[in-house]
């Protein structure tokens, strides 16, 4: 069995959110980690488990970072990680994987699929086995408990319930 830990030097993990209906927010987790165990060169067994710190989210808008780490929205103070654990790793193609697991976030879990492309593997300068993933996919944040409304004077609705996942993952092979 291998052990792979992401690089979080070289990883990102985003989201996108409608604000308005008419352009998007990005937010991004600074603190993460995930590790994957594997016996399969291909990854196709593989078991994967992360999480994200929700205290480290960052719109870029430091008063908005504030309101959606409150109770109104992930509520960082009562649930302060994200965690996800695979089920399945499921190839498609040379290149594409379906990946369904267990997303625990504000207190829910619930089972979400995701599309994963494999970049390939690598050496990096240190010698180390490196492997390249993008991630792809979607929730809707009211199954997660994320159900704050806002409306503008207007009648316009502030936040899509559809939230789209993006994922770059740089995993480093572990030595014993």
């Amino acid at each position: 069995m291998e052990t792979w830990k992401i690089d979080p030097a070289h990883s990102e993990v985003q989201f996108k959110v409608k604000h308005l209906v008419v352009s998007n927010v990005t937010g991004q987790f600074k603190n993460f980690d995930a590790h994957v165990e594997t016996s399969n060169p291909d990854f196709t067994d593989a078991k994967i488990n992360f999480s994200a710190e929700i205290e480290s989210l960052s719109t870029g808008n430091e008063q908005r970072d504030g309101h959606v780490k409150s109770a109104e929205f992930f509520d960082a103070a009562a649930h302060p990680k994200m965690e996800f654990t695979s089920t399945s790793f499921t190839k498609v193609d040379e290149e594409n994987y379906k990946l369904v697991g267990k997303l625990n976030l504000k207190g829910v879990e619930k089972e979400i699929e995701l599309n994963v492309n494999f970049g390939g593997l690598a050496k990096d300068f240190y010698g180390n086995n490196v492997a390249g993933f993008e991630i792809n996919g979607k929730i809707n944040r009211k199954d997660f408990g994320l159900t704050w409304d806002g409306v503008t004077e207007a009648g316009n609705i502030v936040l899509s319930d559809e939230v789209k996942i993006h994922i770059n993952a740089e995993l480093i092979k572990q030595t014993v």
